[in-house]
């Protein structure tokens, strides 16, 4: 099997059930472009491996994301989601009702990430999922290093820059700020790191005990 067809296997892997696709037709509605099924698989995987019971989340788009998580997550989990965009998160609350998530496990806040995480509990989480403004990057790694229990997930969306990060030729301020995250990540003690190449990319990273 080529690269191409693999690749093209790889991605077909994650399958949505229909609260997905419906949450997923209403992101394109409100031109969201949330993670693709394969990085949403890979999502709901870290959760399940995690046995996560808190999860974060910056940029709650329109749930498609969220469900992915809370499908991994623990029964009793609870995921906290910030976005700027009231509209959205209305949408989101339609599509985790949509999906039968009772109500108490989801909290949704209203804000900037960098100044809602901030007010978060210190190691209270298993996971912190990224996927907003890419130069808030690095500042919101630094907010998960203090949110993430030891041994949890920090998972950052779009790390591939729509396959600008390897084209050395591209120098425009969202390549440069991934490029730079990237090695902070790869270099930092504390932390263990991958870089997932499904969907647009998910870099992902575990904080050492």
């Amino acid at each position: 099997m080529g690269s191409s067809a693999s690749r093209e296997y790889a991605e077909s892997f994650g399958i949505e059930d229909e609260a997905l696709v419906a949450a997923r037709a209403s992101s394109e509605e409100f031109g969201c472009e949330p993670v693709a099924p394969a990085a949403g698989n890979a999502l709901r995987f870290l959760a399940a491996a995690l046995d996560a019971r808190a999860v974060v989340e910056v940029g709650t788009g329109a749930g498609v994301s969220g469900l992915w998580l809370l499908g991994g997550m623990r029964a009793d989990g609870v995921l906290t989601s910030v976005d700027t965009e009231a509209e959205l998160q209305r949408a989101a609350r339609q599509a985790f009702r949509d999906a039968g998530v009772a109500a108490v496990r989801t909290r949704l806040i209203n804000g900037a990430a960098l100044e809602v995480l901030p007010r978060l509990t210190d190691g209270a989480y298993d996971l912190v999922f990224v996927d907003g403004p890419k130069n808030e990057f690095q500042a919101c790694l630094d907010e998960a290093l203090r949110l993430l229990r030891p041994g949890g997930v920090v998972v950052f969306a779009g790390a591939l820059g729509r396959g600008r990060v390897g084209e050395p030729s591209a120098r425009d301020p969202e390549t440069v700020a991934l490029r730079d995250l990237m090695k902070v990540v790869r270099e930092h003690e504390q932390l263990v790191a991958a870089l997932i190449p499904l969907g647009e990319g998910l870099l992902a990273a575990v904080r050492r005990p």
